[in-house]
Parts: C-alpha cells; structure tokens; sequence
C-alpha cells in the first residue's frame, strides 16, 4: 500500500488556535505504531508546478498566497494566519493529493495523510483550506487523459462547497457530499447530489442514508472516486453536531471502499476534517478508516 505523508503537512499555529495541526503526525505515528502501515509503505509527495495548482485557482490567488500579499480579509476566512511554511504545507497536502490518485489508478488504492480541503474555491481559501486538493487532482488528470470522468464522495460533516464552486458545472464530475444540514457552510454550494442530516444522527440512520444514496455515485460510471473521509461526523467532535462511533465510521468506510473494489473503481483518499477534544479520538478514527482501507485492498 502507498500512503503519502510528508513533515510540511505540520506547521506552527499560535497557542490557543482551534486548529488541531498536530493530528497530522499523531496520525503517521499512530498508523506505524499499530502496525497498519509500516515506513516503506509512507512516501514524501512532490510538490505541484504552479501550472498545476492554476488548473483549479486563479494565477492571481496563486501568486498572492506564495508572496504573502494575499488579501487580509481571505485570510480571515481561511481561520490560518499566512506564513511561507503554510504555502508549502499546502502544495505538499496538494502533492499528497496527486501521488496518492495515480497510486489508485495503477493499484486500486491510494492515500494521502492530509487533504480533503473541500472549501477552497477557484480565487479564495476559506475554512482551514487553502488549494483545493480534489479539484486539482480532477482537473489534471482529465487534462492529462489519465480519466475522462471522476466522482467525489464526501462525507466530512461539512458541505463541500469549494468541490461544488470549482467543479459543480463539470459534466465529467459528480459530487456526492452527506453533511450536517445546519453546520458550516452556511451558504451551501448545491453539489451534484446533496444529503443533508439532522443534528445528532446516530450510527444507523447516517448508514441507512448512506446505503440509499451512495449508488448514485456508480450509475455516473467514474473512472477515479476520491473519497473525503473526514471523521468529524464522530460524536466526539467539537464542530460535528453528529452522534456517530468509531465503529460507525469504520462501517461507513468499509461501505464506500468495498463498494468502489467490488466495482474495480480506484478510490483514493483524503483526511478531511476531525475536532475532537482530546484529539485523541480523531487520530483513533482516521486510524480506523486506514485499518479498513487495509482489510480491503
């Protein structure tokens, strides 16, 4: 298995910031210390070209983000204060995001320990998320003739709207996100199918829905699936509003993962997003998604 991770994914935040940045490493750690993963299976990513990047951003975004001249009020919206080191950390995440789709289409699976930043549109960042990662994925690799048609399914507790901003007019993409209907964004960019879920779903309702719409995703006949599988839907978040166990989210990943093998869909995924205080059980739920990723492919 070829999992992407890379150091830059960390980066220093001022003390007291609700961004739980440390998870990044938690994750790598918890993964090797388990032995669900092992050291030759984890990769540096390559850094994106700006040619790359500027298939799903504006060259203006771009250029303002890397010189530090990006317009205050986007950083605001972002909630990460600018530095040259967030720059990196977000090509490197982008090149996470890159390694780990051409991983799935060679092998069926691949991952990247960062990413899902599903709320970067096409000329801002905003909620933690700077480029957004599937978008630039998607929008290279149908430029590249690597796939014509590619479908995300993203089941972060938030909406997708940056995915919908950039590609939701896209013919050759579906977007798939199930969310918290009264959770951020508050202005919700309509995806290509949208389910929203009520304050404190629990574990069977959330997979009842799931079961219902995910074959939605397989009559679009993607040649990639990328999979956002934030784990912020887990009772345990601090943003989530949902009322989802581990083992819930451990089912739901067997549900999408089994169902793109059974398929010979390569699937290849992103973090997404996890809150929890302690952090704790964040890192144990991404660990989670991996432990299936791992039964099944």
């Amino acid at each position: 298995m070829k999992v992407f991770y890379s150091d830059h994914y960390t980066v220093p935040l001022p003390e007291g910031h609700k961004f739980p940045m440390e998870k990044y490493a938690l994750v790598r750690m918890e993964l090797l210390k388990q032995g669900i993963l092992c050291a030759d299976e984890m990769f540096e990513p390559e850094l994106p070209t700006r040619e790359m990047v500027t298939a799903a951003h504006s060259a203006g975004y771009y250029d303002s983000f890397e010189s530090g001249t990006i317009d205050p009020k986007i950083i605001r919206r972002i909630g990460l204060p600018w530095s040259k080191e967030l720059f990196y950390r977000s090509l490197a995440s982008l090149g996470g995001a890159l390694g780990a789709a051409r991983e799935a289409l060679v092998n069926g699976f691949g991952g990247n320990l960062a990413g899902g930043t599903h709320h970067a549109f096409g000329d801002h960042g905003e909620g933690f998320c700077v480029f957004n990662d599937f978008a630039v994925v998607i929008l290279n690799f149908i430029k590249s003739g690597l796939i014509h048609r590619a479908a995300i399914i993203d089941l972060d507790v938030h909406q997708g709207n940056g995915n919908s901003g950039i590609l939701g007019n896209n013919p050759d993409v579906f977007i798939f996100s199930m969310h918290g209907a009264k959770n951020y964004p508050f202005t919700k960019v309509p995806s290509s199918l949208d389910v929203e879920l009520a304050d404190d779903t629990d574990d069977a309702e959330y997979l009842k829905q799931l079961n219902k719409h995910l074959p939605a995703v397989f009559e679009f006949k993607p040649d990639l699936v990328l999979y956002q599988a934030g784990v912020d839907p887990l009772k345990e978040d601090s943003l989530g509003r949902l009322a989802l166990t581990k083992e819930g989210l451990m089912e739901r990943d067997r549900i999408v993962m089994s169902e793109c093998k059974k398929r010979d869909i390569p699937v290849s995924i992103g973090l997404g997003g996890g809150y929890s205080k302690p952090i704790q059980h964040s890192v144990d739920a991404y660990v989670g998604t991996y432990r299936i990723a791992k039964q099944i492919f």
